[in-house]
């Protein structure tokens, strides 16, 4: 009986030990394989260290891959306070080279953590500084490198490409927009160290940043230069309080061109007042938008078939009585009696408010619902405003009228620019963009590309094709002519809209504005601009803004290869204007022939022989009066 229960307390013990030691097994186990991950993180968290490496941002580049926004190499301090032997001396000698409070710098280097990076006199130093530093050679004070921010052609397309703060975040324009793509991933270099911080004598690690995704842009920097070369231009000529041009493809809302004044350098925007850098005009502004806005109500009415360009009159004594509310007509005496298409040539605002009551409220403002104004186009820019339309059920006859002329309702140049374009590339409604494609930073391989977005069809193509003819029109024969190209295809609309200001209008201020494309017929670019109250000229769109977009269209047709046509409307010359004659074909004439039937121009010979074999320019171009013409004889 004793024996037998010592066995009992034996088995009884020796199970016990034997369930401890599975336990034990299982628990060893269970860290070695499950959890061995988790607590080797946990372990090497206490002994390692690691110094950030900022990553570059990815770069801004043009249609053609001319850069916008790059970034350029600099250094930042950054201390170890476990590592410093000497915080005294150490923190004297930094705030000597950086000309900082010695207090400031003292708290660095004593301050109870890791790894403290000194902001912010010690960001981005420059290499005379940065070499000063590197020579004390002291434990615990490192220089790591750090990228910052360039914009190699300063306040060019400022408003568009924003600018970035000091730790490389977007603040705005595309640089906040994009922020996302263009952050890259920090790098570091890893090292291990004892509990007072010291830096071991085990191998580091280094883990390379990851630039950011470079975006290319719809933009063309030639182009860019040159509505940047016009806005400075007429900023000098008319010391307005602002202005504007952007350009735009109108078959597919790429965004071509887009400037504002004032603007501002990219590169130190901390120089200039938020009003500035944070206002892009195209896309910020609102007003109304004038004569530019009739295009919208002569497409309704072409649409609805309630008007006849050619067929239908419409006699304008200089007023129009609505309501009780007179309307006067821009010319003192009005135009008389003039068909449809010469009441788009000249402008006549009795003549659209006339148009305006064939439609009617509601359908007019269901067309202006259609080509999106009252609400965001939904371009990739931060910043942009909806405008303001009359609440259709509280429009009256003449907020009817006024509208029909681009008055009482307020739109955003993008709007407007967008709305036209729709009414001359066949009817077709797209979201305006600026980001083209994004690109792998290293590689530069497609990792997307944006392609265009049709949101609607306020108007059928034949209704479009009407609306170009009309158009073309007024630059040939009316309120456009100063943005006519002999030889190209123009077509445009004048603007001339009166500012508010507190409910008022103000007397003697107005935006100027022209909205203009090329070729006429198949255009591929649309310009708009915008003059805010230009001083010491006559008021009119026509004047002012009309020679800036020929001038931006002049050089679109360099930089986009837009050829001649010897089609088009021929424009109706004054005594004052530079005359321009389409030249004739001598080719196979006599020396004497050919000088007979070139008498308004000078003719230079090459060559021998009585017959001419090569003339330059060609025939059927236009050329301007005394040009020389260059004949080879054979």
């Amino acid at each position: 009986m004793f024996f037998s229960e010592i066995h009992e307390r034996i088995r009884f013990v020796f199970l016990i030990s034997i369930i401890i030691l599975i336990a034990i097994i299982i628990k060893v186990f269970y860290i070695q394989v499950f959890s061995y991950q988790k607590l080797n993180t946990l372990a090497e968290s206490l002994w390692s260290r690691e110094l950030p490496i900022k990553a570059d941002r990815g770069l801004i580049v043009d249609r053609n891959g001319e850069v916008l926004a790059s970034n350029v190499t600099t250094v930042s301090l950054v201390v170890v306070p476990g590592q410093i032997k000497d915080p005294e001396k150490v923190a004297h000698d930094l705030s000597d080279i950086l000309q900082t409070n010695y207090q400031d710098m003292l708290n660095h280097v004593t301050k109870s953590t890791s790894i403290e990076r000194v902001h912010p006199e010690g960001r981005r130093l420059s290499y005379d500084i940065a070499e000063k530093i590197n020579a004390l050679n002291y434990d615990g004070v490192y220089l790591l490198k750090e990228s910052k921010r360039y914009y190699p052609y300063e306040t060019v397309l400022s408003h568009v490409l924003g600018y970035v703060g000091i730790d490389n975040q977007g603040l705005s324009g595309l640089e906040l927009y994009y922020d996302d793509y263009l952050t890259g991933a920090d790098g570091a270099i890893k090292y291990f160290s004892d509990g007072k911080g010291n830096k071991l004598e085990l191998t580091e690690v280094y883990e390379a940043p990851t630039s950011g995704i470079t975006l290319k842009l719809s933009i063309d920097i030639n182009l860019q230069l040159a509505i940047e070369n016009e806005l400075d231009n007429a900023m000098t000529k008319y010391n307005p309080e602002q202005g504007l041009i952007m350009a735009m493809n109108p078959k597919t809302g790429e965004i071509l061109a887009m400037a504002s004044r004032p603007n501002f350098n990219s590169n130190n925007y901390q120089a200039y007042q938020s009003e500035i850098i944070n206002r892009n005009l195209p896309i910020w502004m609102t007003y109304e938008p004038g004569s530019t806005f009739k295009i919208i109500t002569l497409s309704a009415a072409l649409e609805e078939k309630t008007i006849n360009l050619f067929e239908d009159m419409y006699f304008d004594g200089g007023s129009i009585n609505v309501d009780g509310a007179t309307i006067h007509c821009w010319k003192a005496g009005g135009h008389g009696s003039q068909t449809m298409l010469q009441v788009v040539e000249n402008s006549c605002n009795p003549g659209f408010v006339h148009i305006g009551e064939t439609l009617g409220t509601e359908t007019l403002m269901s067309y202006i619902n259609k080509y999106g104004f009252g609400k965001k186009t939904g371009i990739d820019l931060n910043g942009e405003s909806s405008g303001i339309l009359f609440d259709v059920n509280k429009m009256g006859p003449v907020e009817l009228a006024t509208t029909s002329f681009g008055q009482g309702i307020s739109v955003t140049p993008i709007q407007q620019i967008r709305a036209v374009s729709a009414a001359i590339n066949g009817g077709n409604l797209y979201t305006p963009y600026i980001v083209k494609s994004f690109l792998e930073s290293e590689t530069n391989t497609l990792i997307k590309e944006v392609t265009p977005k049709l949101i609607g069809k306020p108007i059928s193509a034949e209704t479009s094709a009407l609306v170009r003819y009309a158009l073309e029109s007024v630059v040939a024969n009316g309120s456009g002519k100063n943005a006519y190209i002999e030889n190209y295809r123009v077509g445009g609309k004048t603007g001339t809209a009166q500012k508010v200001q507190n409910g008022h209008y103000l007397d003697g201020n107005y935006i100027l504005s022209f909205i203009g494309f090329l070729p006429a017929n198949d255009p591929d670019i649309i310009v708009y601009v915008a003059i805010d109250n230009p001083k010491g000229v006559t008021q009119y769109g026509g004047v002012v803004s009309a020679p800036i977009a020929k001038n931006v269209l002049t050089s679109a047709i360099d930089i986009l290869n837009i050829a001649p046509s010897k089609e088009g409307m021929a424009r109706e010359y004054t005594w004052l204007d530079k005359k321009y004659i389409i030249l004739p074909n001598v080719i196979g004439m006599t020396k004497k022939e050919a000088t007979k039937a070139l008498k308004d121009f000078k003719v230079e010979y090459s060559g021998t022989g009585e017959e001419v074999i090569y003339q330059s320019p060609g025939s059927g171009y236009y050329a301007p009066e005394g040009e020389t013409i260059k004949l080879l004889l054979g």
